[in-house]
């Protein structure tokens, strides 16, 4: 008997490691859903949650298995919780990982370090 088959809805070989060392113990292979050609869906859910379920619908969708997914960012208690869901894109409209940590460190600069407090 075959172990079930999960598409992970992500490219990050990171998380699907993570995802197989826990799920794999239980029979279940984790799939990029890059082996199935799944198109990345739009995130402009007004939450984590919303993303997180509208990247695995669109994987299942696509794949034909059951998906798994999820949504994170980071969540500055100093900016009310900023970038949050727009942590990927928060340098838009050419955002990339130096380009975020750039905006948000001038965001930042005049914060005391002891009022920088952040969560993902």
């Amino acid at each position: 008997m075959s172990n079930q088959k999960i598409v992970l809805a992500s490219g990050n070989l990171g998380k699907a490691k993570e995802f197989s060392d826990i799920l794999g113990k239980l029979g279940i292979d984790i799939v990029l859903q890059k082996e199935f050609n799944v198109p990345d869906c739009v995130e402009d859910g007004l939450s984590f949650v919303e993303n997180a379920i509208k990247k695995a619908r669109n994987a299942a969708k696509y794949s034909n298995l059951p998906a798994l997914a999820d949504d994170s960012g980071l969540c500055v208690d100093y900016l009310k919780g900023a970038p949050g869901i727009y942590s990927a894109r928060f340098s838009a409209p050419d955002p990339t990982d130096s380009k975020n940590n750039a905006k948000l460190l001038e965001l930042l600069k005049d914060v005391p370090m002891n009022q920088r407090q952040a969560s993902y």
